[in-house]
């Protein structure tokens, strides 16, 4: 087991004697490796979350920087920080935080030509994307490398939360196999977010996260859970793998990452 200092054990102390973690579970957080995609609405409660339960080693790309219009929802960054990179930021908040963690930021984005390279160094996948072209490549990309994802993504009033595990349950294009037009699912840019609803829907993610990592409880593998802020009404909605899927079904026709953003039809 982890030889955990006496600042770790006090630190700790509240996973420790919960008997579904312990010193054990609590090792396993401290040797466990993931990957955060996006230190934004979502990424902000996620980061959290995750460097405070004592994820060993945390991984955070984005290639975005610091702006007023995000500190209505992005706890991760406050005034000081506008204008600098996010991942910085976040690599900065997150080690003040619990410098157990060590912070490993990609101030990049995640494409298809580093995507084996950056997502094989880890346990685990959390998704706080806002982009139909990086759910799309996390999945194939993730499928190949039988690597689990924690999907989440947010509208307005409204998120979604579930997880993908190859061999376990259906990828995210068993669901959806193709996008949707492109207009029809603008942006938190476009269309508002309000700004308390990335924090409701990263956490669970986070939760998500921790009971994946330490194979406790329920997870939301074959399961989307939806929220409505406004009705603060919780759905879930059962999933199945699907057999004709082009990634993960019988006879899969996907067998190499390809240009997401054509396929998305993002005009950039």
């Amino acid at each position: 087991m982890y030889n955990f200092s006496n600042e770790q054990i006090e630190r700790y102390s509240r996973h420790i004697i919960l008997k579904e973690v312990g010193g054990i579970g609590q090792t396993k957080l401290l040797e466990s490796k993931v990957l955060l995609i996006g230190a934004g609405g979502l990424g902000s409660p996620i980061g959290v979350y995750l460097a405070a339960a004592g994820i060993g080693t945390l991984g955070i790309i984005d290639d975005d920087v610091v702006d007023l219009s995000n500190l209505q929802r992005q706890i991760l960054h406050g005034t000081s920080d506008i204008g600098i990179p996010k991942t910085k930021s976040a690599a900065a908040s997150i080690t003040e935080m619990n410098p157990d963690v060590k912070v490993i930021p990609y101030n990049e984005r995640i494409n298809s030509q580093n995507a084996f390279q950056i997502l094989e160094q880890y346990d685990l996948i959390v998704d706080g994307c806002d982009n139909f072209p990086t759910r799309y490549l996390l999945n194939d990309a993730c499928v190949m490398l039988g690597k689990p994802i924690v999907h989440g993504s947010i509208f307005q009033f409204e998120g979604q939360v579930t997880v993908l595990y190859p061999g376990k349950g259906p990828c995210y294009r068993c669901v959806f196999r193709e996008p949707p037009p492109e207009g029809l699912a603008p942006s938190c840019q476009e269309a508002g977010v309000f700004g308390v609803l990335p924090g409701i829907i990263g956490t669970i993610q986070a939760v998500e996260a921790i009971k994946v990592l330490l194979d406790i409880g329920e997870s939301l593998i074959g399961t989307l859970l939806l929220f409505n802020a406004l009705t603060m009404e919780f759905q879930r909605l059962k999933l199945r793998q699907d057999d004709g899927c082009p990634m993960c079904g019988e006879k899969p026709t996907i067998t190499e990452l390809m240009d997401y953003e054509e396929f998305c039809e993002v005009r950039l």
